[in-house]
């Protein structure tokens, strides 16, 4: 059988969609400037591999999109990207201190990015009701286009987003105990 689909693996995965959805909705609730919606995929993508984290982030955002907010559904292919960046970064040791992590912080929004700005620009007309939307607005009073606009603030929003989430994800995995380790291939790339 595929170890993505074993049972452990699917407890960890909706753990994952549980910690997504939960940090989602009390961001979008406050209307933070950033998301923090990807923690749980960013985890799972680092115990278990880029697969792992691409199916949690995409069934976050479908289900989220189901039962919660249809706007999150849109997003789906995002959330598939940064699981697939954070497994791939994982894979290269990249979540192993503060540093690295913050890096892959970076690197993920970068990625998104190319997935994130056109459904934003296409779909929504740049705005999607987060607490982002701000920057966006003040972008456009600047005189940018829409596109670039909604760029920039994709970017810094998910700069600063995906940077804490990297690192609280780092965090989080340093805490667990050794034993638990050697039983996830790449969590083990991933500890000094």
């Amino acid at each position: 059988m595929n170890p993505v689909f074993s049972t452990r693996m699917l407890v960890l995965m909706a753990v994952g969609i549980a910690v997504n959805m939960a940090l989602g909705q009390i961001a979008q609730a406050i209307k933070l400037p950033i998301f923090l919606d990807a923690l749980g995929t960013m985890v799972v993508a680092v115990m278990a591999g880029p697969l792992a984290g691409l199916i949690t982030g995409v069934a976050t955002n479908l289900i989220w999109g189901l039962i919660l907010s249809p706007t999150a559904a849109a997003f789906a292919p995002v959330a598939g990207v940064i699981g697939l960046a954070a497994g791939l970064l994982a894979r290269a040791g990249m979540f192993r201190g503060p540093v690295q992590a913050a890096i892959s912080g970076v690197v993920i929004a970068i990625a998104l990015s190319l997935v994130a700005v056109p459904i934003r620009v296409w779909l929504f007309g740049g705005v999607t009701g987060s607490g982002a939307d701000f920057i966006t607005a003040w972008m456009l009073q600047t005189g940018r286009d829409l596109f670039g606009a909604t760029l920039i603030t994709v970017i810094t929003s998910n700069l600063a987003d995906k940077v804490v989430t990297a690192l609280l994800a780092w965090a989080i995995l340093r805490g667990l105990p050794l034993r638990m380790a050697g039983d996830w291939p790449f969590l083990r790339h991933n500890r000094a």
